[in-house]
Parts: structure tokens; C-alpha cells; sequence
């Protein structure tokens, strides 16, 4: 029997690290320790921009973060103190394959931090490399397991990447994500759970159908699986296709939540970077976007998730 974990829950993740050196700073890595400092400073800004928004109205026992170790390891050791559901990436940043960030020192990484959720992001396409997802599935089932043991709760982001030939049978990547994608993200549940990796959480890139959205409740729950939640990513994507993204799956039974990094932060972060607003109107900004997410599930029709 999986826990799961099935209250609401509204995640903001500013866990990036290879998208966020080279997108917000125009670096490459190796970096210094004076680019290092510089960048663990500017996820101080986004933690503010989340701390704001808690104590302006977003529920506390609802709200957390999800932050790396290697630019995150202050905000962490704050967070946890202070009471917060906290959330650290274990995958290293990146790859196309799931591949442990600290190898196999992750356990030692998850004991120092003890985060209320150890979360990973995976690309697995149940029709692509038989191989390459054999490989993923072990490692996964042993994270699960260790996560289990050990009484942590563990979180998934499911990205399923086409292949060369869904997108021609497709005709392109809109109709993949409208058409296929639902499918696979399915099998790519079902096929992850089979070989014992058990997450207490998915979480699932945006959906236009709220069929769909039931699909995919029906798979995560699946044989005495009544707990797991799933929340909705965002993708970095506009304003208007999270909001529609949330708003298809808001208020549905299993869907508890959302994810939504960028689209919360980008903006106020690279224009603060830029020098075109002050820090304080950084952190306002970010609270303001991640309170409009809350927003949508706190007042959807039903709160029967």
C-alpha cells in the first residue's frame, strides 16, 4: 500500500541550475565561487518572493518550495527550520538521462537535509529506448525504495519527450501534446509503477482536456494507490496556458496543486538582473504570480480533490 499524499499542495520551484546559469546569467559552468555566491543570492530573492506570499494569505500547511542543494542549501536549511514543506532536487541538472546529482552519495545529501519531499525529474517515453528506460527504472526503484524507508516523501516531474516519429506521425509538437502525449504519459505511469517506483506525487505537464486529467488520477491511483497526488507543471510557459492548465485541472479530484517555476519568477528576476526594478519590487511581483495560481485552485468549484 502507497501512502501518497493527497492534501493540497502549491508548489514554487526555483530548483533550475544548467536553464538558470546560462539563461538568467549568460554563464557556462565551471563557475567561481564569486558566480556561485552570486547566484545562490539571487534564489534568496525568490524564497523572499514566496515567504511574502505566505504571509500576505497563500495557506502555510499548503505552500512549498522546491530548491537545489547546489544553490539552494541556505534557502533549505531556512525553510526547514522555519516550518515550511520543503523540496530538493536529487537528478543532476540537465541530462536526458536520470542520473543521480551526487551519485552515490545521495543518501548522505538526503539525511543532511532531510527535506519533506526528495523529488526528481525524468524524461521516460514508454515508446522510446527500451534500454535507456531499464536503466532510469533501476535507479528509480531504488530512490523509492530508500525514499520509503526512510519515511520521505517522494515527488516525480514526468516529462515525455516524442521521439522523431510520434512528431511526424503527429505532424508537429501541438498535436502531440493534445493528442498523444495524454497517452503515453500514461503508460510511461503505469510502466514506472510496474517496475516499483512508487512516488507519492506526479508531477504532470500541463493537460487541455480534464478527461485526460481524469485519465491520468485513474493510472496514479491505481490498485490501492487512493492517496497519490498529482499536481500540475508549468513548463515555463506563458501566463495563459498555465493558467488554462490549471484551471482544467483545479478542483478535480487527485489533482492537489501545481508546480509553476518560471512563469512565476523570470520575468522579475532577469528584469532584476537588468537592473529595471529594485529588489523589493522583484519579490512583490513574484508573491503577486504565485498568489494568482493559489488563487485558482483555493476557488475552484469543488475543493474534493
Amino acid at each position: 500500500m502507497i501512502d501518497g499524499y493527497d492534501k493540497p499542495l502549491y508548489v514554487l520551484p526555483f530548483d533550475h541550475r544548467s536553464s538558470y546559469i546560462k539563461g538568467l546569467f549568460h554563464w557556462q559552468s565551471p563557475l567561481t565561487a564569486e558566480q556561485t555566491a552570486e547566484i545562490a543570492a539571487s534564489k534568496f530573492v525568490i524564497y523572499e518572493g514566496f515567504t511574502k506570499a505566505v504571509a500576505d494569505g497563500v495557506p502555510r500547511d499548503r505552500a512549498a518550495i522546491l530548491v537545489d542543494e547546489q544553490f539552494g542549501a541556505d534557502i533549505l536549511r531556512d525553510a526547514g527550520s522555519r516550518g515550511y514543506i520543503t523540496c530538493m532536487s536529487i537528478e543532476k541538472s540537465g541530462s536526458k538521462e536520470f542520473e543521480f546529482e551526487y551519485g552515490e552519495d545521495f543518501e548522505q545529501h538526503l539525511e543532511e537535509f532531510n527535506p519533506t519531499f526528495g523529488k526528481v525529474l525524468v524524461r521516460y517515453n514508454p515508446e522510446g529506448d527500451g534500454r535507456l528506460n531499464k536503466r532510469q527504472e533501476d535507479r528509480l526503484s531504488r530512490l523509492s525504495e530508500y525514499l520509503a524507508k526512510t519515511k520521505r516523501l517522494f515527488m516525480f516531474e514526468l516529462l515525455v519527450p516524442p521521439e522523431k516519429s510520434q512528431l511526424e506521425r503527429c505532424g508537429g509538437q501541438a498535436v502531440y501534446d493534445r493528442e498523444l502525449r495524454p497517452k503515453l504519459m500514461i503508460g510511461a505511469i503505469r510502466a514506472l509503477q510496474d517496475a516499483g517506483v512508487e512516488p507519492d506525487v506526479w508531477k504532470i505537464e500541463g493537460l487541455d482536456l480534464r478527461q485526460d486529467c481524469e485519465k491520468i488520477v485513474a493510472v496514479a491511483r491505481r490498485d490501492g494507490r487512493a492517496k497519490v497526488g498529482c499536481i500540475v507543471l508549468g513548463r515555463g510557459s506563458d501566463k495563459q496556458n498555465v493558467l488554462r492548465w490549471l484551471r482544467t485541472a483545479a478542483g478535480m479530484r487527485g489533482f492537489i496543486g501545481f508546480a509553476v517555476g518560471r512563469t512565476t519568477w523570470w520575468d522579475a528576476m532577469a528584469a532584476l538582473r537588468e537592473n529595471k526594478i529594485s529588489r523589493d519590487e522583484a519579490i512583490a511581483q513574484i508573491s503577486t504570480c504565485f498568489h494568482e495560481w493559489v488563487d485558482v485552485f483555493e476557488k475552484a468549484p469543488t475543493a474534493d480533490r
